[in-house]
């Protein structure tokens, strides 16, 4: 973003607000400018009321309603800083533990398999001696 201060270019590199001074001139130009624009409704509609009626009314409720909209616009607050890129970094998410899937039916558990094996170890050996 660049703004132009006299002769000199001026760049902004931070999310900074506008500054204070930067901020009134803005507002008060647009109450100026509304407020401008509702001088011209209320003449435009004197004028008008004769020859043209309904544009007259336009014009006058155009004049009534925009000194509330220009106070309520040159009142809303200063602008909110832009949002800078967040230095923050989030922990990974750890997948949660789950259950280990059920053995099927013909397969046994490893305490008891290494218990069958051990006993038919015995029974080989007892076989190869006798």
């Amino acid at each position: 973003m660049r703004k132009q201060h006299g002769d000199v270019e001026v760049f902004r590199i931070t999310g900074a607000r506008q500054g204070l001074a930067d901020d009134v001139r803005g507002r008060q130009r647009r109450y100026v400018i509304s407020m401008s624009v509702r001088t011209v409704a209320v003449i435009l509609a004197a004028v008008l009321w004769n020859v043209e009626r309904h544009v007259a009314i336009v014009a006058l409720v155009l004049g009534v309603l925009l000194p509330y909209i220009s106070v309520v616009i040159a009142n809303a607050g200063r602008e909110n800083a832009p949002s800078l890129p967040s230095t923050f970094v989030p922990t990974p998410v750890r997948p949660m533990l789950t259950k280990a899937p059920e053995a099927d039916a013909d397969r046994q558990p490893d305490a008891e398999r290494a218990s069958a094996r051990a006993d038919q170890a015995a029974r080989d050996r007892a076989a190869d001696q006798g």
